[in-house]
């Protein structure tokens, strides 16, 4: 008799991750049900910043965005999203002008689906554009001055390899992603102050200046001095790489 072997597990394969970024619970629970079906594990977020949020610490392999989000415009969460990741983006709106549909193209998106849609054939852009982009990810990271932020894992090292490691609160969190993943552009105070604390909060300007004081001791030489996150006196902050 032969020798018998032990049987090994082979390990499963990961199920493809798709976030689901809409604001109607309707197509939200239709996509979630549909794409699950066919075997795909599917996140969901309700806003643009919790897309953005989700797409740094899920690493979802797709993303299926409307435009009229109640946060922020999603062309706006594609300008975001592809200052530090190239993961494959269609749009799903109700907007059908070309205009709309350039202006999502040319801020990143891989595709364009209008409202009302076919199931069978976002299923197949789906399949179509997740073929063309299934190449591996590369780590998202971002240079502040001499420390490297990277956003999918939230650590914040030295550029350098010497080590030194810098810890970041929640809050220190998102409003340095808020500025480094707009990079040159003016974050204003009500728009940052809405983002990070809610909209009840946007006359709280005194946040803002702790919180940017906070993270100009930790990334910049002379915070009394930066050099990379800027202050626009009366108008709101700026990320200079």
């Amino acid at each position: 008799m032969p020798p018998q072997h032990p049987c090994v597990p082979v390990a499963a394969t990961p199920l493809p991750r798709v976030l689901v970024v809409d604001d109607e619970p309707q197509i939200r629970r239709l996509l979630r049900i549909n794409l699950t079906a066919r075997e795909y594990q599917v996140l969901t977020a309700d806003s643009g910043h919790a897309a953005v949020r989700a797409t740094a610490t899920e690493h979802p392999d797709l993303i299926v965005l409307d435009l009229g989000l109640p946060d922020v415009d999603g062309v706006q969460v594609i300008h975001q999203l592809r200052a530090w990741t190239t993961v494959p983006i269609i749009v799903l709106s109700g907007r059908t002008s070309s205009q709309d549909k350039v202006g999502a193209l040319d801020a990143g998106a891989d595709d364009y689906v209008t409202k009302p849609f076919s199931l069978n054939e976002l299923l197949a852009r789906i399949r179509s554009v997740a073929r063309r982009r299934s190449g591996p990810e590369q780590p998202a990271s971002i240079l502040v001055g001499r420390y490297r932020v990277d956003l999918m894992h939230h650590e914040v090292s030295s550029a350098d390899d010497s080590g030194e490691i810098i810890h970041l609160t929640p809050t220190e969190w998102q409003l340095l992603e808020a500025l480094i993943t707009n990079p040159g552009k003016l974050m204003r105070q009500r728009q940052l102050l809405e983002q990070i604390w809610g909209p009840t909060y946007r006359a709280e300007t005194q946040y803002l200046r702790q919180y940017m004081a906070q993270l100009r001791r930790k990334f910049e030489l002379e915070p009394a001095r930066p050099r990379h996150l800027l202050t626009e006196p009366g108008m709101g902050y700026r990320f200079r790489p």
